[in-house]
């Protein structure tokens, strides 16, 4: 066995891991989003954060693959081509803040965009305007800060989105496309900064089962006449993990 993945297997915390994962994946299978949300805060509290990115991109990239070809269909690549080439020039800004930040300011700041987030939607403070080209490529790039220093670039997408007037499957398949292309960029940047270590890769592959399995269960259970409910469920998942992995706690 690969000294490695007998590493991987004797990670502290490696069954509750598991587990937040696989939820993490069915939220993200009828949300179109939250894998990270859920997932980060949780695993900040074993994991340094360029290992927590690593895992999670690594198993985040294959989860939801399952699902891209209906989302191809539903959504609106060329938007979410936008997003993409803006995060892509933004995201080593992100990742320069990672690097540079101490274990606990990373772990704070994962748990406070994990709240404020799905307490800003349900207050309803969202991006009230027309999703144009520029609006998007801004959003994009912000997405690509977050991304980078917490693993995050989901909020800043669904910020915007939350008050458009396009179709749920569209919303959904746009996030779930977009976040899937984060995940081959960040894969890459950190590729070319040599942070790809072998350890954190091996959990990413570990995490892929429970991973797709999450994603193909929350896919079954979408329905897109309940989609103010499945959001409610997200929500609430995603404040219970941030707020039971403050440091505060430890």
């Amino acid at each position: 066995m690969p000294e490695a993945l007998h590493q991987a297997l004797g990670q502290h915390g490696l069954l509750l891991l598991v587990l937040t994962v696989f939820v993490a994946g069915v939220v993200r299978g009828f949300s179109g989003f939250g894998t990270a949300m859920v997932f980060i805060p949780v695993a900040s509290k074993f994991i340094e954060p360029v290992w927590v990115l690593v895992a999670l991109t690594v198993m985040d990239v294959l989860g939801p693959i399952p699902n891209l070809p209906k989302a191809w269909r539903d959504g609106e690549p060329k938007d979410v081509a936008r997003l993409g080439m803006a995060t892509i020039v933004a995201l080593p800004f992100g990742l320069a803040l990672l690097f540079a930040v101490p274990v606990e300011v990373f772990r704070y700041l994962v748990a406070a965009l994990a709240i404020i987030v799905p307490i800003s939607l349900l207050a309803g403070l969202r991006y009230k305007g027309q999703l144009t080209p520029f609006v998007l490529y801004a959003g994009g790039a912000v997405a690509g800060i977050t991304g980078g220093a917490a693993g995050l670039p989901g909020p800043p997408v669904i910020m915007l989105y939350a008050a458009s007037m396009k179709p749920v499957r569209s919303i959904r398949a746009n996030t779930m496309m977009y976040l899937f292309l984060f995940d081959i960029a960040l894969l890459s940047w950190l590729f070319f900064q040599d942070k790809l270590e072998a350890v954190p890769i091996w959990l990413g592959l570990l995490f892929f089962a429970p991973a797709i399995l999450g994603n193909i269960v929350g896919a079954t259970l979408f329905d897109p006449s309940r989609e103010k409910q499945y959001r409610g469920i997200a929500y609430c998942i995603i404040l219970l993990a941030a707020l039971t992995s403050l440091p505060l706690w430890d």
